[in-house]
């Protein structure tokens, strides 16, 4: 299928979110739609896929003009959408999820088993491993994509939307997909990718076309320069890379000791956990994802019933509710902000004082102060750059970077003892990755003990001034950022620093040594790294992303 937009401008009142976007998709080739969060981006492609109706422009299929009055005609017209939050029915099987919206029947009843035939057909064919009568709830994200990507399919998409589909993708996960998109080009389907993460986009693109504050800034190759690429985006020039002084530590602030977590099904979630961050510096937790770290994360805030000590100043909080623990000086950045960051249906200025609601400059008696509130969203939003048209919008509406600037605004819009962010950029732009690690360098260097929690190594290694890893919850060392990788990923897959340091290299030449840039910005290269008793690691977590 050829695609072809001419000209389409979408506005909402005065606020043009497109204006004079032009760009055209091959047959069979995968397109990038290369963006800020804000950008546009899926916008554009919510007017391709008829959920919002083009101020002025005109859609071409194969050359032929057409319009779409709601999603039901886009994929008639061959055209599926994989949106950034996953429009499932979590109760509903896998088979039930795709019938939903082309129900066939067999008689009177639901013809489910044709639906079921039709799951495995797709899933063999692309090797999804999805199972038709599981239910969607209880599938991993990654799985979750995969049946979106199903429900396209069985429709007969002969160009699908992906819409941030790496946004809540583990790297592992987001391997596997680009994998998947590959495979799906070489079997015709155009693919428009929406993104933001420089190495995926260069990694799978035919075509990047970058979409700056609703407008296209140009088209490139994927060959361009992550530089290049990020220059387009933001209109400036941005660092890749974080600069940071030598952490000037002071005395210790923060104190675990013994912590234990026991979920309720009675498995050991941490175990003895024994760590301290001073005031002044970066501790960054390390570890393939569901390792325990967010259990950490929870159990330092009072989200979770924990065993054992949790000392900040000298002051005990195991055993505090959540709000004697935020009362007590900690900021907390969720890992989820849809979920556990954010009212989506409430205002950005009401989000922006979720936790500040019992503080005397918002509050008069049992009322709220509304001009204090809004004064303070709208010098928010100026400090951290949140792209939103008004201060009342819903904080749904805005762009998954900017939900997050809210978050990270309003933890660090009161004085705190403890900075405590899980995944702190995730789904965030370059110039907001950017940004938001300023402000994490700038709070440590104020005299804040700082806590990062990521699965991204490259932001682990450059914010970090001391390295915990974690692995089946238990402490397998604390280590400098200078570690090289492969003992950092052989540590992650459950070996000892003292393990890994003990077995000599393969070539005995002393010990691994860490890539060159140049090898890091490549990714994986050579061998499979070693395990400390000889065996591969498993899932060893190179996958990186500028």
């Amino acid at each position: 299928m050829k695609l072809e937009l001419r000209e389409i401008t979408k506005k909402f009142g005065s606020f043009a979110a497109n204006r004079n976007v032009s760009l055209t998709v091959e047959p069979g080739e995968i397109h990038c739609l290369l963006g800020e969060n804000g950008a546009g981006k899926s916008t554009l492609m919510n007017v391709l896929y008829g959920l919002y109706q083009p101020t002025s422009g005109e859609i071409l299929v194969d050359d032929l003009a057409v319009e779409f009055n709601g999603p039901s005609d886009a994929l008639d017209c061959g055209i599926g959408m994989v949106h950034q939050h996953f429009m499932l029915v979590p109760v509903f099987t896998v088979a039930e999820n795709v019938a939903l919206g082309s129900e066939s029947l067999k008689g009177a009843s639901l013809d489910l088993e044709t639906t079921r035939s039709k799951i495995r057909e797709i899933s063999d064919q692309y090797g999804f491993a999805v199972d038709p009568d599981a239910v969607v709830e209880d599938l991993p994200v990654g799985v979750q994509q995969r049946v979106e990507i199903i429900k396209a399919l069985v429709r007969d998409a002969e160009l699908l939307i992906l819409d941030e589909p790496t946004a809540v993708l583990t790297p592992k996960e987001t391997d596997e997909l680009l994998a998947i998109m590959r495979q799906l080009k070489e079997n015709g389907t155009s693919i428009v990718f929406i993104s933001h993460k420089l190495r995926e986009v260069r990694e799978v693109s035919d075509v990047i076309t970058v979409i700056r504050r609703g407008e296209v800034v140009g088209s490139v190759s994927p060959q361009a320069t992550p530089g290049e690429l990020a220059a387009m985006m933001v209109g400036r020039e941005v660092s890749l890379s974080v600069t940071k002084a030598e952490a000037q530590a002071g005395e210790e602030a923060l104190v675990v000791s013994d912590l234990t977590v026991v979920g309720s099904n009675g498995v050991t979630l941490l175990e003895n956990l024994n760590l301290s961050v001073a005031k002044g510096e970066i501790l960054a937790v390390a570890g393939v994802q569901g390792n325990g770290q967010v259990e950490f994360a929870e159990a330092l805030l009072g989200l979770r019933k924990a065993s054992g000590s949790i000392r900040l100043e000298g002051k005990e909080l195991v055993g505090r509710s959540v709000r004697q623990v935020l009362e007590a000086g900690v900021g907390f950045v969720p890992e989820d902000r849809s979920t556990d960051g954010l009212v989506g249906p409430f205002s950005v200025a009401e989000n922006l004082v979720l936790d500040l609601y019992k503080d005397p400059r918002f509050r008069s008696g049992l009322s709220l102060r509304k001009r204090a509130i809004a004064a303070n969203a709208e010098e928010r939003i100026a400090e951290f750059d949140i792209r939103t048209g008004s201060a009342n919008a819903h904080a749904a509406t805005l762009s998954g970077g900017n939900q997050q600037k809210i978050v990270i605004a309003r933890e660090l819009s009161r004085p705190l003892k403890l900075f405590l962010a899980s995944q702190p950029t995730r789904g965030v732009d370059v110039g907001s990755v950017e940004f938001i690690h300023e402000r994490i360098v700038a709070e440590r260097d104020s005299g804040v003990p700082v806590i990062i929690v990521s699965t991204e190594l490259d932001e682990v290694y450059a914010l970090a001034d001391r390295i915990a890893v974690f692995f089946h919850g238990r402490l397998m060392g604390i280590v400098g950022p200078d570690t090289p990788r492969e003992i950092l990923g052989q540590m992650m897959a459950g070996a000892t620093e003292d393990e890994v340091r003990a077995t000599p290299p393969p070539d005995g030449d002393g010990g691994p040594q860490p890539p060159a840039a140049s090898q890091r910005d490549a990714g994986p290269s050579g061998d499979d790294p070693i395990h400390h008793d000889g065996r591969a690691v498993p899932n060893a977590p190179w996958e990186e992303q500028a």
